[in-house]
């Protein structure tokens, strides 16, 4: 039933929405990362890649996890953590907050996994029939981005919706109960509703923009320490290049690790590019496209620059971007 796989979905969604209690950012032996459940941070967590890696260091790793891009940032600006993993739109919002921050890298592509979802006896047929319906999505977050950029493709203006901004759970239980006409989000909360009954997919990320992931690090801590950075960027290579070529182990140890079933699971883990790369000019400047998609909508306070924000790892050329 719908309503049994969706209360799935929030009950997900809750679990990821209370991190540990960290530590303090910025203790000499040790990097604080903050991930997802989902993400390509939680294989490596699995793997211990990134341990193995700063061992050499004489640098040792904690682990915050949280339910969705925003309060991960917000932990990073705070330097409550060092380092962790978002989609395109948290990023924006938070340098317009002027949030203590840089890119340091990217996973093209990685946040695919993302759509528009209809809940059962949905008389919408087409992205332009979403005008004056109400909209679930996470305020600041890649759905956030990815619903405005299919109202641009319909022709539809921001304000020819009702926004309803609602967390991954609560999202949830509104779609279930009927309380909105669709819901923007990402996976693995797409994979769970993706098969309830009557549950239909409007539009997919792939269909509409680009959905890049980037890995963010702390302006003060990546500034003192770069080399546990670039080392930690480095192992992520190699889990990205393992997962590649072991999607079946990778969809196991996901549904492992979040409880999603493994048909959902494995239906995520298909979406997903696994790649790691340098912030280039290109994602640099869909980036930028997006910073300003926000304001010139008047959803961030100010206008910003997002090359300003991107690290460059000691001896690499600076991209004017």
């Amino acid at each position: 039933m719908i309503t049994r796989r969706l209360a799935l979905a929030g009950v997900l969604a809750t679990a990821l929405s209370v991190p540990s209690r960290p530590a303090r950012a910025g203790e000499g032996g040790l990097l604080h990362v903050g991930y997802q459940k989902n993400g390509i941070l939680a294989v490596a967590k699995e793997q211990g890649a990134i341990e193995t890696r700063l061992r050499s260091l004489g640098v040792g790793v904690t682990w915050v996890e949280f339910s969705y891009g925003p309060p991960l940032l917000e932990a990073l600006s705070l330097g409550s953590i060092d380092f962790g993993q978002v989609g395109d739109a948290p990023p924006i919002f938070a340098q317009a907050a002027k949030a203590d921050l840089v890119y340091a890298a990217a996973q093209p592509n990685g946040g695919s996994g993302s759509a528009i979802l209809l809940p059962k006896g949905s008389k919408i047929q087409t992205l332009a029939d979403l005008r004056g319906k109400r909209v679930a999505f996470a305020k600041g977050s890649s759905a956030h981005n990815l619903t405005i950029a299919a109202l641009e493709k319909a022709g539809l203006g921001y304000g020819d919706i009702v926004p309803v901004t609602l967390a991954p759970a609560d999202a949830a239980a509104a779609f279930a109960r009927g309380a909105v006409d669709a819901w923007t989000v990402w996976d693995p909360y797409f994979a769970i509703a993706e098969t309830g009954e009557g549950v239909r997919i409007l539009a997919q990320a792939s269909e509409i923009t680009p959905t890049n992931n980037f890995f963010l690090a702390n302006r003060t801590a990546i500034e003192a320490s770069p080399e546990r950075f670039t080392a930690a960027i480095e192992a992520l290579g190699g889990v990205a290049s393992w997962c590649e070529a072991n999607r079946a182990e990778v969809a196991r140890s996901l549904s492992r690790i979040t409880g999603v079933p493994l048909p959902a699971t494995e239906r995520t883990v298909a979406r997903i590019k696994y790649v790691i790369a340098p912030m280039d000019a290109a994602l640099t400047a869909e980036q930028q496209r997006i910073a300003d998609r926000f304001h010139g909508l008047k959803i961030i306070p100010r206008a910003i620059r997002v090359a300003d924000i991107v690290w460059t790892p000691p001896g690499v050329p600076r991209s004017n971007g």
